[in-house]
């Protein structure tokens, strides 16, 4: 299991292909929140959305690696709830 405590605000997500997912703004509990910036396009934009830990395959500096491809990984983001981005 990763050490969340080594993940830092305003760290840049990416997934395992190395393409941008979002920007870390904090972890919460089990999750990393990702900023409102990266939210999405919709009905999706403007609210922050999370990632499970349990996708970070490595942290290396600024960047967390996720163990998934970036298009995968969104598949994984959570609104605040808890519920699946869709």
């Amino acid at each position: 299991m990763i050490d969340a405590g080594r993940i830092k605000e305003h760290a840049k997500v990416i997934g395992a292909d190395g393409a941008p997912v979002g920007t870390v703004d904090r972890v919460e509990g089990s999750r990393i929140k990702l900023t409102k910036a990266d939210s999405g396009e919709g009905g999706h934009q403007g609210h922050h959305h999370f990632i499970p830990l349990e996708l970070v395959a490595d942290i290396e500096g600024d960047t967390v690696r996720l163990s998934a491809n970036g298009d995968v990984a969104v598949s994984f983001e959570e609104e605040e709830g808890g519920s699946a981005v869709h």
